[in-house]
């Protein structure tokens, strides 16, 4: 389906959040993709789905407090015909349902699309049962699922839109709360695994993915007319596959960092160091920004954001303080 964005349209988006938005870019896909289904973990309203349950209440399913039933039901019912798209909060759908994700979908290749709502600390008050900071290192620790996090409203529905013609499980990162901040303004080509350049820059590398990009972008503005240092600034939506260019770009750079909003272990800085030392990629020094991992405070989302300091002013100040060593 296709949707012109326009300023007043990511606004829109943005108040509704990611969640939210996940829900309506479901519905709007499935109105042309009869195979389209939802199942929730009773969390149909949390995940944006109410609509979608409306309209098409023969194809969506609330199948309870049960995420390890929801995988494996999901990979029977995609056996049917069914491109299954199930959510639930993402320690409950990664580290809860764990062996059916493993066998069913990484092994079995079942068409089932796992959307995790509420990934980082955008469920900030209700504390570490419900953070979502270690799902990274879990999907990837398994192999054959491609792994995507939006970086804005917009994307998500670019994502979901993606995902509907895409044959075969993925893990659909949802981070951010209500509301979202905004990173598209206009319309882009969007392709799994394929990295976007937002700024250009000479100076250093920033590699983000999630709702932190846009502060990885005002951090750069700060680092622009504080410092006089030219980042460039990579939306990496897609952690696997991992964008073939990157490989060449980060031997371009003396300093090259990554930002998200997961634990430092596990996550793109992971994949990244990983990257540069398997490719014997040589003179590059990675700054890993993300969560200590550790249990965490509660707080608001932007409270979390600023006393882990993935906040623009703290992400500018270290990434200075890191450049000047060099």
């Amino acid at each position: 389906m296709n949707i012109s964005l326009s300023k007043n349209l990511a606004r829109q988006w943005a108040r509704i959040g990611p969640r939210g938005i996940y829900g309506q870019s479901l519905l709007s896909i499935a109105e042309d993709s009869p195979n389209i289904f939802a199942i929730s973990a009773d969390l149909g309203n949390s995940s944006g789905l109410d609509r979608f349950k409306s309209k098409y209440n023969e194809r969506f399913l609330n199948i309870g407090i049960a995420e390890q039933n929801m995988i494996g039901f999901s990979s029977g019912l995609s056996t049917l015909g069914f491109n299954v798209f199930v959510s639930s909060f993402a320690p409950f759908i990664t580290l809860r349902a764990g062996e059916q994700v493993r066998m069913n979908l990484s092994y079995m290749q079942s068409n089932v699309k796992i959307v995790a709502i509420g990934s980082g600390v955008s469920m900030g008050f209700l504390g570490n049962s419900h953070f979502g900071l270690e799902d990274i290192s879990v999907i990837r620790s398994l192999p054959n699922i491609p792994i995507i996090c939006p970086c804005d409203c917009f994307e998500v529905f670019k994502a979901v839109e993606a995902l509907g013609n895409y044959e075969g499980p993925a893990f659909l990162r949802l981070t951010g709360a209500s509301p979202a901040s905004i990173v598209n303004k206009e319309d882009y080509e969007f392709t799994i695994g394929k990295s976007i350049t937002l700024i250009e820059g000479n100076d250093i590398l920033i590699l983000a993915h999630g709702i932190v990009v846009s502060n990885c972008i005002k951090a750069a503005g700060i680092l622009k007319e504080k410092y006089s240092i030219n980042a460039q600034i990579m939306n990496v939506h897609t952690l696997r596959p991992l964008d073939d260019k990157i490989k060449d770009l980060i031997s371009k750079y003396s300093l090259v960092v990554s930002v998200e909003e997961h634990f430092v272990n596990g996550g793109l800085g992971t994949i990244l160091s990983e990257l540069i030392t398997l490719e014997s990629i040589d003179n590059v020094n990675l700054l890993k920004i993300g969560f200590p991992n550790a249990f965490l405070k509660s707080g608001t989302y932007e409270q979390l954001l600023n006393r882990y300091k993935l906040n623009p002013d703290n992400l500018a100040q270290e990434i200075y303080n890191r450049f000047t060593e060099y």
